[in-house]
């Protein structure tokens, strides 16, 4: 995924899968300088990473 588009989803109003090696996870903020973004993986507060945008999927977070 691209910084701008992790960017765009984290403002949307609406919910839109993200998944992180086919893990569902939540943008939690993003840092367009260095390309980063921390997640919340799969709905668990206590469970957050910083990682690379471009390890981010849109989608069902599975690979065709």
């Amino acid at each position: 995924m691209k910084t701008e588009r992790a960017k765009q989803i984290y403002q949307s109003k609406d919910t839109v899968a993200v998944h992180l090696e086919g893990k569902p996870v939540w943008i939690e903020n993003i840092d367009e300088a260095n390309g980063m973004a921390t997640v919340q993986i799969e709905s668990n507060p206590l469970n957050t990473q910083t990682v690379p945008v471009d390890r981010l999927q849109e989608g069902s977070g599975f690979n065709a």
